[in-house]
């Protein structure tokens, strides 16, 4: 019995439909497919200047026909009541309405009609396909946070039995935890991890230091899909090695739609059927392929809600092998609010400082897990989860690293913690500003 596929329908999701929409975008040949995108543009846009008071005020005269003269909109422009956003025909009870994580520090409630959020699970569940996983048959081992309340706890429970998953604790992550995860896994035919990198990170260094494979306890294991945190390429070896299985990186946002996806050739393929993805400079011009940029996407369904040139928060390039059919991102680099501001003006990613301190305390396997906050324009902590207080030689080694890569005069403190601080919904976010 297809569960996943009846509890959406049952929920006013028309899945079938969605699907057959989806075989036809993909149907089209290469030539016709920038025409099917300029279209939907056109469309999306037109639809809710005419549909949307919200968005034709905000457009405010720019011209259909001039997609440049589009404005690129961003969450603090959203952050007005949601009924005063829907467009017409549409109200609070008859669309699909969800919250934002809060991870770009800019949490909001957002909706979307009927027909867009089963677009949305179609293309997920086409992706997925690409591995032989299916949401109504394939075993889900689950590593994201639960609601803790009672009716979201088990609200979310119902969700994984339809889903066929079972959920694993992200805000347990010690070795007792894990040795739970072991029987569990051993006693049931899972087909593929997916979940927070971080926390699945976690349970494979931990197989790493019982010398296990995750598939050799679990012999019906395809795959592991990791989401919503950076995966960087010595955890994804890491992963691999450990859970004997191929390791998928997944890069979406609840708003919009499932954004990019490793397909079998290990390019990160971008959504091309439902979004349309713009790398922008600080001016909203397009980059040419291969520069670094906001990512600025535009739902080309949603015609409850508009979410057209949508700065999401994101950094990143797009691969100068892409096509309007398959383009393909290249790299993500973190979030605009995770830049860090030096003392001598310059700007760096705050994923740089990650990077370069990971290199340096994770090769022994002293310290387990770790995040780094810029507390004053020269002063950054680095609170960490370790077997031992850091060396000083480590310690000065990181200091010396960031001297070279960033400039001098930089002051970095350490903190060992037993446990470090994840967000309601399981996160951890690995670089943080604290400064203005």
């Amino acid at each position: 019995m297809n569960l996943f596929d009846l509890s959406l329908q049952f929920n006013g999701f028309p899945i079938k439909k969605a699907e057959r929409i989806l075989k036809g975008i993909q149907a089209q040949p290469d030539q016709a497919f920038e025409a099917y995108v300029e279209n939907k543009k056109n469309e999306i846009v037109t639809y809710h200047i005419q549909n949307n008071s919200f968005y034709s005020n905000l457009v405010n005269g720019a011209k259909v026909t001039d997609w440049n003269s589009i404005p690129v909109i961003t969450k603090r422009d959203l952050q007005i009541p949601l009924q005063d956003r829907l467009s017409a025909g549409y109200n609070l009870k008859n669309v699909y309405i969800n919250k934002t994580s809060g991870s770009s520090g800019d949490p909001f409630i957002f909706a979307k009609d009927y027909e867009c959020h089963a677009l949305t699970w179609a293309v997920i569940k086409n992706r997925f396909g690409w591995y032989g996983l299916d949401f109504n048959s394939s075993k889900q081992a689950r590593f994201y946070g639960i609601p803790l309340d009672k009716k979201g706890y088990y609200k979310e429970r119902f969700k994984d039995f339809l889903s066929s998953r079972f959920r694993f604790s992200v805000f347990d992550l010690s070795d007792s935890a894990f040795e739970g995860y072991i029987r569990k896994f051993k006693s049931t035919p899972f087909a593929y991890l997916n979940g927070y990198t971080s926390s699945i990170g976690q349970f494979a260094k931990y197989l790493e230091r019982k010398n296990l494979v995750l598939k050799a306890i679990c012999p019906t294991l395809k795959a592991c899909v990791v989401t919503s945190e950076m995966l960087f390429d010595s955890d994804k070896l890491r992963m691999e090695k450990q859970f004997g299985v191929p390791v998928i990186n997944e890069y979406g946002g609840s708003e919009l739609d499932l954004i990019a996806f490793q397909n079998l050739e290990n390019d990160w393929q971008i959504n091309s059927e439902t979004l349309y993805v713009e790398i922008l400079d600080e001016a909203n011009n397009v980059l040419p392929l291969g520069d670094e940029g906001r990512v600025v996407i535009t739902s080309l369904y949603n015609q409850a809600h508009p979410f057209i040139r949508y700065d999401i928060g994101d950094i990143g390039i797009l691969s100068e092998k892409s096509s309007v059919k398959k383009p393909i991102l290249k790299k993500l680099i973190g979030r605009t609010n995770d830049m860090a501001v030096l003392p001598s003006g310059k700007k760096a990613a705050g994923l740089t400082f990650y990077y370069i301190t990971k290199s340096i305390i994770e090769d022994d396997g002293l310290v387990k897990e770790f995040i780094i906050q810029q507390t004053h324009l020269n002063t950054f902590k680095i609170m960490y989860v370790g077997v031992k207080v850091l060396s000083e030689e480590k310690m000065q080694q990181i200091r010396d690293e960031m001297t070279r890569y960033l400039e001098p005069n930089l002051t970095v403190i350490f903190e060992r913690q037993e446990v470090l601080e994840r967000s309601k919904s399981g996160k951890l976010k690995q670089f943080s500003s604290l400064i203005e």
